[in-house]
């Protein structure tokens, strides 16, 4: 077996463990994940299905995601049977409120992101103990540290199976798989968001370059700690 593949079966052997760890044995009590049905969900919801397709699966409509995006969720549920995903939207109310024209990511991307993902995932994720989420340390410099098991400052675990993969070993599993791709990867965008705020990335460019682009923002804030990005001094135990 080449190197690369032995990187892919350490890293899958590895993600699975910690998640028959969180989902079977509890470790870290009640779990959901947390996904975009983005450029590269499929893996993780993949390794979640195979240990529980009953998980929870916490999905944010911000009501500013492309329509292939909504599409692909129902797509990607559907072929990996899973039984319990949760659509968590911004209170219409706020947005009414604050955002009546849908353009408040143009002056405030921080409050956008705030009240549509932010706020809302708070809220959801209140009766949880902890959740799951697809990041991984190539995506950006800011997640370069990432560990595989982190706490918050309210004690809550954010577990990230795929933290050590990277984009061969991504596409490898999902071929060997055959797992359906977001409809706009094959478009130039390897990470995708509200429609508002994403565009393609050009070869070479870091895989989020198209995020926000041409502000200083690099994160939409729901993975902030009391307002500041979770380092690896924050990881636990397995």
């Amino acid at each position: 077996m080449g190197r690369p593949m032995q990187m892919l079966r350490d890293g899958e052997h590895e993600a699975l463990i910690l998640l028959e760890k969180a989902l079977i044995e509890r470790r870290h009590g009640e779990v959901a994940a947390l996904s975009s049905f983005g450029a590269d969900s499929a893996v993780l919801l993949h390794l979640v299905a195979r240990i529980d397709p009953a998980t929870p699966v916490l999905f944010i409509d911000t009501r500013m995601l492309f329509e292939e995006t909504l599409a692909y969720r129902r797509e990607l549920a559907a072929f990996l049977g899973l039984t319990n995903v949760r659509t968590v939207e911004p209170s219409a109310r706020k947005v009414s409120e604050r955002d009546p024209w849908g353009r408040l990511h143009l002056s405030d991307p921080d409050s956008c992101c705030a009240m549509r993902k932010t706020a809302p995932l708070d809220e959801a994720l209140a009766p949880f103990d902890g959740w799951i989420t697809g990041r991984k340390r190539f995506q950006a410099a800011t997640r370069a540290a990432l560990p595989l098991v982190e706490k918050t400052s309210t004690g809550k675990a954010k577990l990230n199976p795929l933290a050590g993969w990277d984009s061969v070993a991504l596409d490898e599993y999902s071929r060997r798989f055959e797992l359906p791709p977001h409809p706009l990867v094959r478009h130039g965008y390897p990470s995708i968001g509200c429609a508002s705020c994403t565009s393609r990335v050009e070869e070479g460019e870091d895989a989020r370059a198209g995020r926000w682009r041409g502000m200083e923002k690099v994160e939409c804030g729901i993975h902030f700690d009391n307002g500041r990005l979770v380092r690896a001094e924050n990881a636990a135990s397995p």
